[in-house]
Order: structure tokens, then sequence, then C-alpha cells
């Protein structure tokens, strides 16, 4: 598991997925949550636009990645 660093929270998910990499665009980051492929604290999420803080921990496909407020 990585952790990020965000400056400012609440960020959403699927932004999170696209600016670290772990898919190639928004739309495909939106398109794996609804097809409900991306993990958050354990649980499927199927909102594109939820509400990541510090500490949520995101999964998807092999990578881990929990936020911190820097």
């Amino acid at each position: 598991m990585r952790d990020v660093d965000v400056l400012n929270e609440p960020v959403e998910l699927y932004k999170i997925l696209k600016f670290e990499g772990m898919v190639s665009s928004g739309a495909e980051a939106k398109a794996v949550i609804a097809a409900g492929q991306v993990l958050v604290n354990g649980e499927v999420e199927t909102r594109k636009r939820k509400q990541i803080v510090s500490g949520d921990i995101i999964e998807y496909r092999d990578e881990k990645i929990r936020i911190r407020h820097k």
C-alpha cells in the first residue's frame, strides 16, 4: 500500500484514480467505478463522485492507496 497526500479534501473518487495513474483517463475511471471494480475501505463503491477524505483506502486491481491530508 502506498500513501497519497492531498492538499484539499474531500476529493472525488474518479479524480484520485485518474491523477494517481491507476487508470488512463477520467472516462475510464468512471467506467471501472460504475462496473463495481473499485473498493473504498474494503467495500465496493459505484458512486463516481464519492467524496474521499484522509484515512480512506482505495483499491483497484493490484493497487492499494491510502489518502492522507497534507
